[in-house]
C-alpha cells in the first residue's frame, strides 16, 4: 500500500524544471522567444552599464571630509560635496546654530502624519496626536516662545519646507476633495455647478500658474499694508490644486458603488448623511486607494515647483549649495543625493498604500 501511494505521489508531482528557481526563470524570463530576447537585452545592458557606474560611484569615489581640490583629481564621484554641504541642502538658510529645530520639527510633523496613516489609530486620540505634531512643528520652526529665537518664514527651507508643503497639502486637500466630490454629485444644481466649475477650472491650469497668481497677483488685490506670508500663499495654492484632482479620484470611487448600497441603507432607516458616512464613503475611499496615493506622490514631487516663487525648498537649497564655485563641478552628486531623498519618501508612500490595501481588504475582488 505504501509503495502504491508513493508511486501515485510521484505521478502527481510537477515535472522537474517547473518548480524552484529554474521553474521561476523559465516562467518569468524565458516563457517564449520574445521574453527571451528582452531578458538577454536587459542582461546585456546591465553588464554594460552597471560596472562603470559602480566604479564611478563607489570604487573611485572620494569619501569623507576632503577638500574640493582632492575631488578634482579623482576619477569617481565626489561624495565629499555632500559631507560639506548636507546641512545647507537639508535645512536651507535656517540659522546654522538652530538647525536642530527644523530637524526635530520635521520628525514631529512626520510622526503626526504617520499616526494618521495607521488604521489602528483612527479613533478619538488621532486628532490629539496629529495636532501635537503640528504644534511642535510650528513652535520649533517659528520660535518666539519657550526661549526660542524667532525665525522668519523667509529662512525656512530644505527638506522641512518640502515635507510641510506636502503634509499640509495632503492633509487639508483630502477632506476638501471629499466635499467637492459629494458636491459635484449633489442633486442641488447650484452646489453641483459650483463644484464642477471649481474642479474643471483648477484642473485646467498648471500648478505653476496657481503659484504665480498666489505669489505675485494676489498681493495686488489686497489692501495697502496688508500682506499674506509667501509660504502660506504657496501652501494654499498647492491645497486648492491637489483638492481638485483628488475630488475626481473620489468621485470615481463613489460612482463605483452600486446604487443598491444607498437604497439598502435607506431601507434600514439610515439618513443620507449616515448612509454616506457608514456605508458609501468607506467603500468608495477604499476602492480608490491606489490612484489617491498616486496623487499624493505626485504632490510630494510637485512641491519642487515652489522654486519659481523663490521658496527655498529641497531642490533650491541644493542649487544654492552647488552655487559655491569650489564645488560647482560636482552638481551630479548633489542631484543624486536629492533624488535618493525623493525616492525614499515616494517609495515609503507606495509601500504604505499596498499595506493599507491589504489591511482594508474585504475579500470582494473581481
Amino acid at each position: 500500500m505504501a509503495t502504491a501511494e508513493a508511486i501515485r505521489g510521484a505521478d502527481e508531482a510537477p515535472p522537474r524544471g517547473e518548480t524552484g528557481i529554474l521553474g521561476w526563470v523559465r516562467k518569468n524570463l524565458f516563457a517564449d522567444w520574445r521574453d527571451a530576447i528582452l531578458t538577454l537585452a536587459v542582461v546585456a545592458a546591465l553588464v554594460y552599464l552597471v560596472p562603470p557606474l559602480v566604479k564611478w560611484a563607489l570604487l573611485d569615489a572620494v569619501w569623507g571630509k576632503q577638500p574640493s581640490t582632492v575631488c578634482r583629481g579623482a576619477h569617481g564621484a565626489c561624495w565629499s560635496f555632500i559631507w560639506e554641504k548636507w546641512r545647507l541642502i537639508l535645512f536651507g538658510r535656517f540659522p546654522y546654530e538652530e538647525q536642530w529645530r527644523p530637524f526635530v520639527a520635521m520628525l514631529a510633523l512626520m510622526a503626526g502624519a504617520g499616526c494618521a496613516a495607521v488604521p489602528q489609530l483612527w479613533n478619538k486620540r488621532l486628532p490629539w496626536l496629529v495636532g501635537s505634531g503640528i504644534v511642535v512643528f510650528f513652535v520649533l520652526m517659528r520660535g518666539g516662545v519657550l526661549g526660542l529665537t524667532t525665525v522668519d518664514t523667509g529662512l525656512w527651507g530644505g527638506l522641512p519646507l518640502t515635507v510641510m508643503l506636502a503634509v499640509f497639502g495632503i492633509g487639508i486637500a483630502y477632506p476638501l476633495s471629499v466635499l467637492l466630490a459629494l458636491g459635484r454629485r449633489s442633486h442641488m444644481p447650484i452646489i453641483a455647478a459650483l463644484c464642477s466649475v471649481y474642479i474643471e477650472l483648477i484642473r485646467g491650469v498648471p500648478l505653476i500658474s496657481l503659484l504665480f497668481m498666489a505669489s505675485f497677483m494676489l498681493p495686488l488685490f489686497l489692501p495697502t499694508g496688508f500682506s499674506i506670508d509667501a509660504v502660506l500663499r504657496a501652501q494654499v495654492a498647492i491645497i486648492l490644486f491637489t483638492a481638485a484632482y483628488l475630488a475626481e479620484v473620489v468621485r470615481g470611487g463613489l460612482q463605483a458603488i452600486p446604487r443598491g448600497q444607498g437604497e439598502a441603507a435607506s431601507a434600514l432607516g439610515l439618513s443620507t448623511g449616515q448612509s454616506l458616512r457608514f456605508i458609501v464613503l468607506p467603500q468608495a475611499l477604499r476602492l480608490v486607494i491606489p490612484p489617491m496615493v498616486n496623487t499624493f506622490i505626485g504632490l510630494f514631487k510637485d512641491t519642487s515647483l515652489v522654486v519659481i516663487v523663490s521658496l527655498s525648498d529641497l531642490l533650491l537649497s541644493t542649487r544654492q549649495a552647488i552655487a559655491d564655485p569650489a564645488w560647482r563641478a560636482f552638481f551630479i552628486e548633489g542631484y543624486i543625493f536629492v533624488a535618493i531623498i525623493y525616492f525614499g519618501f515616494c517609495y515609503a508612500m507606495s509601500r504604505w498604500s499596498q499595506k493599507l490595501e491589504r489591511d482594508l481588504d474585504t475579500g470582494h475582488k473581481r
